[in-house]
């Protein structure tokens, strides 16, 4: 329904095997590039949305195809799912109940290897998608597009393909940056074929700051560019998160450039906050306009494993169905439910699910939507070990395929989602400028205050959003670790709580949750500090075959 707008996002382009760049990648030898693909603007076009669909794809022919990345699990291996596994299924927001053949357990008990599957998932996919934006640059010179006969047809959008797709592959390596350190580093300027050298994380750290700080200008203005491709307010973005994260990452106190990059997407206005929290997460939210950076998803056109496919299945189980629209109606998985600290950071009346009231309109706080009937608060039963029960935990239905009128979009839902993918939103620009506020950048306490309470206004429907109680918190209240549980409030699932809480210093140490550090037996489920070296990802041990060139994280080897 969506697609129809969005010109050429995810058309198919075979691409895989030709791209040399990074020979090491297990990439599916049954993917071949089409040889006329440059020889025309179209073709150009495809590529570019190969970069992008590279990020919510599993392949070129949905989830029961070969996909991209040949031997890996084609469901498993999607991006967005591949991130969510790392960025929350190990942190105080979701406990996995399915199967542990593919490492969810490491994930579960913080107790991972070089060896555990599923991480590998996320390492892969990003280097593909770094190769894909490698091969495009190569092929896009001016001289190439003249040597074509292309140049006068695509003179006037060239530019911005190119910007384009260096924000998605200094994205990728910002994600590099953040779940290995280090990595192998290759661009467009390299010999094909070449092995790469590993670069470190601070080195990794630079060249996303240089290359987003060089796009950001060449990047389409704010509001400008076709729906699901970036413009320049997706680079402020990533810049400010970047920036926020630097003394983490590298020893670098960069509050500062981050809150004026944030900053400059609220005070912009092109992507204002959505006037209900839940509009962002349904299957209209094209028309949201918070969104800043939408991998476009629909019910028939990118059928996947991935992305918010993913995460409704994931999140419900079919029998939930029967007391409310999930949009998919009883095609849901339930393998993942929410911890314990997570319902607990909000207020114990907005806990439980009223099956009299499945949007949650009675509640204070609209961004609390678990599905409670059946289920118990606890991820564990005393005196047992580990269970793979999916009624252990609450769960969670902020995601849902309906539409924001709470229509399904067919009888009885759809098999796949319409719900895109929200990459970047305002919201958290809001509160990345009132966190580095907080951590001595310039704007008064009075301003990061105000951002704090403008997202509480509108998760409560108060203030300027409506006649609900007011959610509004004094500046005593105003803490560092009052926005950390804020972000948990309000991005939860969303693939960013493993970085804020090595960003508060709360991952390893100081700060438990079911099941951290545990072995999984009876009475084992409290969770107690682990080893600083969790903080990071290793290096896949496979990479280690075939690039001699690599050395594996500290304490991984």
């Amino acid at each position: 329904m969506k697609l129809n707008n969005l010109i050429y996002i995810f058309s198919c382009v075979l691409l895989a095997s030709c791209v040399k760049d990074l020979n090491t990648l297990p990439l599916n030898k049954k993917q071949l590039i089409n040889e006329d693909v440059y020889k025309t603007a179209a073709g150009y076009q495809g590529v570019l949305a190969k970069c992008y669909g590279s990020l919510i794809l599993n392949g070129q022919a949905g989830p029961d195809s070969d996909g991209d990345l040949g031997g890996l699990d084609v469901g498993y291996s999607g991006y967005t799912r591949a991130l969510f596994y790392l960025q929350d299924c190990t942190t105080d927001e979701i406990a996995l109940h399915s199967g542990s053949s593919q490492g969810s357990r490491d994930l579960l008990f913080l107790n991972w290897n070089p060896s555990t599957m599923i991480m590998k998932y996320s390492y892969y996919r990003l280097y593909m998608s770094i190769a894909y934006c490698n091969e495009f640059l190569r092929e896009a010179t001016d001289d190439k597009l003249k040597d074509r006969g292309l140049y006068e047809t695509l003179k006037n959008e060239i530019e911005a393909y190119r910007a384009e797709v260096r924000f998605i592959r200094a994205y990728c390596y910002s994600m590099v940056c953040d779940l290995y350190g280090s990595g192998p580093f290759i661009d467009e300027t390299m010999p094909v074929g070449v092995i790469p050298q590993q670069k470190t994380r601070a080195a990794i750290y630079d060249y996303v700051v240089s290359e987003l700080e060089d796009v950001k200008s060449r990047l389409k203005a704010p509001g400008t560019n076709v729906f699901g491709r970036v413009d320049q307010v997706a680079s402020w973005f990533l810049l400010a998160r970047v920036y926020l994260n630097a003394q983490t990452w590298v020893g670098k106190n960069e509050y500062e450039k981050a809150y004026q990059y944030a900053k400059s997407i609220i005070t912009g206005g092109t992507y204002p906050l959505a006037p209900d929290y839940r509009f962002i997460f349904l299957a209209d939210n094209n028309t949201c306009k918070e969104i800043i950076w939408p991998l476009a998803q629909d019910q028939n056109n990118t059928i996947n494993s991935a992305g918010t496919n993913f995460l409704i299945k994931a999140l419900i189980n079919g029998d939930m169905s029967n007391y409310y629209l999930t949009g998919i109606g009883a095609r849901g998985w339930g393998n993942a439910r929410v911890k314990t600290q997570l319902v607990d950071k909000f207020e114990l009346s907005d806990q439980t699910f009223d099956a009299t009231d499945t949007w949650g309109d009675k509640k204070k706080d609209k961004r609390a939507q678990f599905f409670t009937i059946g289920h118990t608060k606890a991820t564990w039963v005393a005196g047992k070990s580990f269970q793979n029960d999916f009624n252990n935990g609450y769960a969670c239905i902020k995601w849902r395929n309906v539409t924001k009128d709470r229509k399904d979009l067919a009888p009885g839902g759809t098999t796949y989602s319409s719900v895109n993918y929200p990459m970047f939103r305002t919201a958290d620009a809001y509160l990345m400028a009132a966190e580095a506020i907080l951590r001595g950048a310039g704007g008064g306490r009075a301003e990061a205050l105000n951002y704090v309470n403008e997202i509480r206004d509108r998760a409560y429907l108060s203030g300027n959003y409506g006649a609900g109680v007011s959610g509004r918190i004094n500046d005593a209240q105003l803490t560092l670790d009052f926005i950390l549980d804020e972000r948990a409030r309000e991005l939860h699932t969303e693939s960013v709580r493993r970085t804020d809480l090595i960003r508060f210093n709360r991952f390893t140490k100081g700060y438990n949750w079911d099941w951290k550090g545990s072995d999984g037996t009876a009475n084992n489920y409290i969770g107690k500090d682990v080893d600083d070296k969790f903080k990071l990802f290793p290096i896949p041990q496979d990479e280690f075959t075939v690039n001699p060139n690599l050395t594996q994280n500290p304490d991984f080897k």
